[in-house]
């Protein structure tokens, strides 16, 4: 008899010391992180998941849609946390994908600048007393420029279409951002509304942008790539001072332009999702990248001003169009989608 106990107390011992030696986060859930290029670098990942012992995996988009599909298939379940801009957040608060931000966690917002520490005050991040986002990072989408073709700094959107340009152009594959260019060419007074009586003339000018460029990209770096080989004069710069930065790094001699009729500009968030596994490591996340070491990397790496520190690109003095909710943002993606396949506007606008 007493030689079993001791054999079961032996085993015992043998069965808790291998459950020592299994890792804590073994079972946890990971962190799902949904960002932008930049937003999430490897030892930015790896610094966050030794502080706190979690797992991170980060997904990464190009595009608004690309964000919104992602996001909304199974009704945000696949994911935590995102980075979104305020225009874009609109219609994932109003499909309830999102869930309230625990402020009281976010310590470092006290390291923010004092306007984007009045939450109130930003449009479309507060609903009802509730919020739901954070600041995180934000730039002007202007004109980048070869300084080799162009001595002189263009000073209107419509250079994306002047006909000396033609195949010199790069341009984003997105309907949303282009729609509001093509409103501001014609000069409709609002970029972000556009009446149905206008959007014929929209196309057409779209159309027109086709025809003119040599390319559409998504990606920061696949715009690098597409403006060095094509040896592109031109382009749209949807991630702004990013893409200025990326290319000085690929010994572009790029200069940056804002244009006469205004720059369109981005303010991108964190948000957490509704359907997010641990959402108080969700907060941690946020919480970490408003702290010195990730701002100073989202600057000094990729070109973009952080919430913590002034921006040397934005002032007061220059004309800047924040985004806002769009008039239809997925008849604007439908008709883009046809425009780029190279329909005629017929076809383009048929129902």
């Amino acid at each position: 008899m007493k030689k079993l106990v001791l054999s079961l107390m032996l085993l015992t011992v043998i069965f808790c010391s291998v459950l020592c030696f299994i890792p804590a986060e073994a079972g946890e859930q990971p962190l799902r992180v949904l960002a932008w290029p930049g937003y999430a670098d490897p030892d930015i990942v790896k610094t966050f998941e030794q502080r706190t012992g979690a797992r991170v995996e980060v997904t990464f988009v190009g595009t608004d849609l690309e964000l919104w599909t992602k996001l909304s298939r199974n009704n945000g379940r696949d994911f935590d946390v995102f980075a979104v801009n305020t225009a874009e957040l609109q219609r994932y608060i109003a499909k309830g994908l999102v869930s309230g931000i625990p402020v009281q966690e976010i310590s470092n917002r006290s390291k923010q600048l004092p306007r984007f520490r009045d939450l109130n005050s930003i449009r479309g991040i507060v609903h009802n007393g509730t919020v739901y986002a954070i600041p995180y990072t934000y730039s002007e989408m202007g004109l980048i420029y070869d300084r080799q073709q162009l001595k002189k700094a263009p000073e209107s959107i419509t250079a994306l279409w002047d006909k000396q340009y033609r195949g010199k152009v790069i341009a984003y594959n997105a309907g949303v951002h282009n729609f509001s260019l093509a409103a501001q060419t014609l000069r409709l007074s609002s970029p972000f509304s556009i009446p149905p009586a206008d959007i014929p003339a929209v196309v057409d000018r779209l159309i027109a942008l086709r025809r003119n460029v040599t390319g559409f990209y998504t990606q920061p770096e696949e715009s690098v790539a597409m403006f060095k080989n094509r040896k592109a004069a031109l382009m749209f710069a949807n991630f702004g001072t990013q893409q200025v930065q990326l290319l000085k790094k690929a010994g572009v001699d790029a200069g940056y332009a804002l244009p006469k009729e205004g720059a369109l500009a981005w303010l991108d968030c964190w948000a957490i999702t509704r359907e997010a596994k641990n959402k108080k490591l969700a907060a941690a996340w946020i919480n970490y990248l408003l702290d010195d070491l990730p701002g100073k990397a989202l600057t000094s790496r990729q070109g973009l001003a952080n919430t913590t520190a002034e921006s040397p690109s934005i002032t007061p003095e220059k004309l800047i169009l924040w985004l806002e909710p769009v008039e239809d943002e997925a008849r604007r993606d439908q008709l883009w989608g046809r425009i780029v396949s190279g329909s005629s506007a017929a076809k383009v606008l048929a129902p």
